[in-house]
């Protein structure tokens, strides 16, 4: 006798956890510092431009080919399509997902290790940009505490993953979606409560400047979109997989990417004016949160609880990530394989694990690790590249194009109209899926392959 397919105990479990998969470092730390770099306000009209018109479409696609199949990423497509090498996009979006949660799980012990540090006001005792350069070199260079924080939040979610769809996965981002809200607005009063400054940071982050605009400011903030939605791994097609005929697709599909746009959003709200107000440059770059938002907090009063704060909402986003990470191979070696949902989170996790120890490691404590032969990067900024902007990038194309070409926009309207009384946008979503997104996520690829950039 088959065993019934595990489903979400209810609608807002699943919005809940699906915008948990979306929102995440992408939201928190990415897109803060891809809008300092980028202009700005401007950068942040053209993001959401893209997340309605991309985002939400690929968004609804992924969703729509794991609830038609009630399949995990791989057998979606063999159930729609068998026996054909559609499959194989499927096979990537779980490779994506383990090579992701590899070094995903690295920069999210860096989280961890960061709040336990400002909790204990390791940062109030330094002085100068220069020492909060060093506090971070040698935090990411220590070997020990890298494996260590990297065992411990794949251990976390491991654990969480275990548990399963409504005992697991729905019950913690239950907790954690509402936890991090509250967290963001708590910063964000803060931030607008600053004094001097904080006018001309809103000013940047909320008034377009449309004169400084370049060509790679559109491509950037398309990427931005993909990245930010965990579009193109198999993740939504499923957390899809799970979802009741009954429930209506197309709202649960929006709701995910408002969340996740709300989200992102008011990160930006809670850091800029806190730069500004603090007479701080927004274009920190990537290092902006280790390396210039300690030095805020500290000059902020109340800053060590403020700033432990921001740390642990880093954390929380990045382990509401994590999961669905983990969820993507997990579904395969379930549905497939016939393993024990136990058995396969402790594999693909410890699997994650291993794989992660060389990004770990290669942020100074390996010098083989810190510039690997041939691309001479970082290992993590090599799989960052490989999985974090090549395959997302290749993933969402060929989603678009199998449900806009091969599956067919007619076939899954009618999965979509299921629960929902009709599908009013079907024109303008067929016209996305089948044009507008592959189209624009192709100009993506090409961008990457001519500079060979990595955002």
């Amino acid at each position: 006798m088959e065993t019934p397919r595990e489903e979400w105990g209810s609608k807002i479990g699943f919005i809940l956890a699906a915008a948990g998969s979306a929102v995440g470092l992408g939201n928190i730390w990415r897109f803060p510092y891809m809008t300092g770099e980028n202009g700005g306000a401007a950068f942040v009209l053209i993001y959401i431009f893209f997340v309605i018109f991309i985002g939400f479409t690929i968004m609804l696609a992924e969703l729509t080919i794991g609830r038609h199949s009630q399949r995990n990423a791989v057998g979606a497509f063999e159930a729609i399509f068998p026996k054909t090498g559609w499959k194989f996009i499927g096979v990537l979006g779980i490779i994506t997902g383990i090579g992701i949660l590899s070094f995903y799980g690295v920069v999210a012990g860096w989280t961890l290790g960061y709040f336990f540090k400002t909790l204990l006001g390791d940062f109030s005792r330094l002085s100068g940009e220069t020492s909060f350069q060093d506090v971070f070199a040698g935090f990411i260079g220590n070997p020990v505490s890298e494996i260590v924080y990297l065992a411990v939040f794949i251990g976390i979610t491991i654990y969480i993953v275990s548990r399963g769809i409504s005992k697991g996965i729905e019950r913690w981002t239950k907790i954690l979606m509402p936890l991090l809200f509250l967290i963001i607005i708590l910063l964000v009063i803060r931030a607008l409560t600053l004094g001097s400054g904080v006018s001309k940071g809103l000013s940047f982050y909320l008034k377009p400047d449309f004169r400084a605009l370049k060509p790679e400011i559109f491509i950037r903030a398309l990427g931005q979109a993909l990245f930010s939605l965990s579009l193109g791994m198999g993740a939504m097609i499923t957390y899809g997989s799970y979802i009741s005929k009954k429930d209506n697709l197309l709202s649960s599909a929006a709701f995910v990417v408002l969340f996740d746009t709300v989200i992102a959003l008011l990160a930006g709200l809670a850091i800029f004016p806190a730069l500004f107000a603090m007479g701080m440059s927004p274009k920190g770059g990537p290092g902006l949160v280790f390396l210039v938002l300690p030095s805020v907090f500290d000059k902020m009063p109340a800053g060590t609880f403020f700033g432990a704060a921001f740390f642990l909402l880093l954390a929380i986003a990045a382990l509401t990530s994590t999961i669905s990470l983990l969820e993507v191979a997990v579904a395969y070696f379930i549905d497939e394989k016939n393993w024990s949902r136990v058995k396969a989170a402790v594999f693909t996790g410890a699997l994650a694990f291993v794989v992660g120890v060389p990004s770990a490691l290669s942020q100074g404590a390996s010098k083989w690790f810190h510039k690997i032969p041939l691309v001479h990067i970082p290992f993590l900024d090599f799989m960052n590249a490989l999985f974090g902007n090549y395959a997302l990038t290749v993933g969402s194309f060929f989603i678009s194009i199998f449900v806009g070409w091969k599956w067919g926009t007619g076939a899954a309207a009618k999965e979509i109209a299921l629960g929902a009384g009709g599908f009013k946008l079907r024109a303008v979503w067929a016209f996305s899926v089948r044009f507008f997104a592959p189209f624009a996520i192709f100009l993506i690829f090409v961008y990457l392959i001519l500079t060979g950039r990595f955002f």
